[in-house]
């Protein structure tokens, strides 16, 4: 009888027949990897490249609140720009706002919660032209943050997302003084609905046609101390332990 089971692949049968000895890392402990060495240039923050770890939440906002990210970022990245005025339209729990003070540069904070919304048509009213944006908008309906159904994660479809979206970052660019800088944190996911959801991709999408342009690389931030970190799923899938920064500037 003639056999029809396809050739074994060499490389898969070489690793079947190796000796492989027993991995000792405890589960659910995080595994450390040894970023590259960064090129040394005049930098005011040598240590801010495009791969952005940071192990601790830092002391600025609060952790409990959904999606907070911690402020080290924010911190470096206002060390490197050294603007003369902030401002962070979606507040949250004030991280933005308590590096600010740290660094005792002027910010102007505003939040859904207080009623106003970042995504109106009219902009953002009287506010001022500004030297740097921080914005860490929601991941469409990742996580749910206000009842008031303007806020962004509250809205029902993708496309209805990204119909606010695009009016934010239009909102943001409007606002910025010539030559100020947008820094987005925005991220990728999964949606129980939608299947994979690029908002990296989209972000930068509207950004460019709202007329700004990337002023760097991405920053690559990993996630640590992520909620979804100490989940056990049933389904398969790649998990993503990091979110992407991106820097825009108004010309």
């Amino acid at each position: 009888m003639t056999s029809h089971t396809a050739p074994i692949n060499p490389f898969y049968a070489a690793r079947r027949n190796r000796t492989v000895p027993a991995k000792h890392d405890e589960p659910g402990k995080p595994v450390y990897a040894r970023l590259p060495l960064a090129p040394v240039t005049a930098s005011p923050v040598p240590h801010l490249t495009s791969l952005y770890h940071f192990h601790r939440t830092g002391e600025y906002g609060d952790r409990a609140y959904p999606g907070n990210c911690g402020g080290r970022l924010i911190k470096d990245l206002l060390l490197y720009f050294q603007p003369g005025l902030v401002f962070d339209p979606m507040t949250g729990s004030g991280t933005c706002r308590d590096v600010c003070e740290e660094l005792d540069i002027p910010c102007i904070s505003w939040d859904i919660h207080q009623g106003i919304d970042a995504c109106d048509p009219n902009g953002f009213g009287d506010a001022e032209t500004f030297d740097f944006i921080w914005a860490h908008p929601p991941y469409w309906r990742q996580k749910l943050y206000a009842d008031d159904p303007r806020d962004l994660s509250r809205t029902p479809t993708l496309e209805e997302f990204l119909r606010r979206y695009r009016q934010f970052l239009r909102n943001c660019a409007r606002s910025l003084k010539p030559g100020g800088k947008l820094a987005v944190l925005m991220g990728d996911y999964s949606d129980r609905g939608a299947g994979f959801v690029p908002l990296v991709y989209h972000t930068k999408r509207l950004a460019f046609e709202a007329g700004l342009v990337q002023h760097c690389t991405d920053i690559i931030r990993f996630s640590h101390g992520a909620s979804s970190s100490k989940k056990v799923y049933r389904t398969s899938f790649i998990p993503g332990l990091h979110d992407v920064c991106m820097i825009f500037e108004r010309h």
